[in-house]
């Protein structure tokens, strides 16, 4: 090859540079969700083994779990570690024993293990979402006084029914006032808001409303033209992402990143619940989020649910399989991560 010479060899430098950033960006951009609620899982050693070798490069997991924490030691896996819910009020109301969760939970594995977010909850409800904040609060203050604060942010998961009027996207708004407090207390911190995404129960809810093309990141979809900014999707996940944006911004927290802490689509066990439907919107996901979206444009990060099918998992069949791979760790579809 011959040597290009001053302005082209910077020019090719810089553009050889570019494509790996692009590429690097989308690898770290997408995590899988490690679910453990079955009976027949390999041991946590086995499941980062696995991570490792597939290219996975973030997890997320519900609860504090020593375990997992030794097998992620020095791994470089990023982590988003759960609160239970069960715990929130204690935490809201107890700021010894949010200092206490976080030098049982926190202190002893970071920074050895990547934890990146603390997760207070997952798609809390009711009454009970009252109190996240509180317990974001205390668990904040137990970070700073132990020097852990920069590192490790804390945020709360939530379901896109926190957003009111998500179509068009740019008219989501927070259906409830406690979600923009949080919003502004994520803004202040530098934390993202971790919102759980699922086109798939979006179009099960309203199949003809939605296109199964548009719903699972099939090419030639309609796309959808959103009359408030005129911006143009191409898939539901984007616009749902989208409207949780609009919902920040109308809080007051702009600047507050989204992270999708869970989203998947079930590989059996229902309407649309199938191989082939499962693997077109999990390969679309991944392959898409280094992209971002028509509002946010640029790597988002994203956790896909759930690394295995659990066969514990109350509730509709569909609950029990959205694993990327079956207990026996092989693939229950064919899927690359970038």
């Amino acid at each position: 090859m011959a040597i290009m010479q001053g302005s082209g060899a910077m020019l090719a430098g810089a553009m050889v540079i570019g494509v790996l950033a692009s590429l690097l960006t989308g690898a770290q951009s997408t995590g899988v969700c490690y679910g453990m609620v079955a009976d027949n899982l390999p041991s946590p050693r086995e499941v980062v083994q696995l991570y490792k070798s597939k290219g996975i490069n973030n997890m997320r997991i519900y609860a504090p779990d020593n375990h997992v924490m030794e097998a992620l030691l020095n791994t470089g896996i990023g982590l988003i570690l759960g609160v239970v819910n069960e715990d929130i009020a204690k935490l809201a109301g107890c700021q010894p024993c949010a200092k206490a969760w976080v030098e049982t939970n926190v202190r002893p594995h970071y920074p050895a293990v990547s934890i990146k977010y603390i997760a207070v909850g997952n798609e809390v409800d009711g009454g009970a979402a009252q109190a996240i904040l509180p317990a974001m609060r205390n668990l904040q203050a137990a970070l700073a006084a132990a020097g852990l604060d920069a590192g490790v942010k804390v945020s709360t998961c939530v379901r896109l029914d926190v957003v009111a009027n998500s179509f068009p996207p740019s008219s989501g708004v927070f259906a409830q006032p406690y979600m923009a407090d949080i919003a502004r207390f994520l803004a202040s911190t530098g934390a993202p808001l971790l919102a759980n995404v699922y086109p798939y129960f979006a179009y099960r809810g309203s199949p003809g409303d939605i296109s199964l093309g548009y719903a699972t990141f099939q090419p030639g979809a309609a796309t959808v033209r959103d009359a408030g900014n005129g911006l143009v999707y191409t898939n539901l996940f984007d616009a749902m992402v989208d409207a949780v944006v609009a919902a920040l911004e109308k809080a007051g927290a702009g600047n507050v990143r989204v992270v999708v802490s869970e989203t998947g689509w079930p590989s059996a066990g229902g309407p649309v619940a199938s191989v082939d439907n499962a693997r077109a919107y999990n390969q679309g996901v991944i392959d898409h989020v280094g992209r971002g979206t028509p509002k946010r444009p640029g790597a988002l990060e994203t956790y896909v649910f759930a690394m295995f099918n659990e066969n514990r998992k109350p509730g509709e069949l569909t609950e029990q399989n959205f694993g990327l791979f079956y207990p026996n760790k092989s693939p229950v579809y064919p899927i690359t991560f970038r």
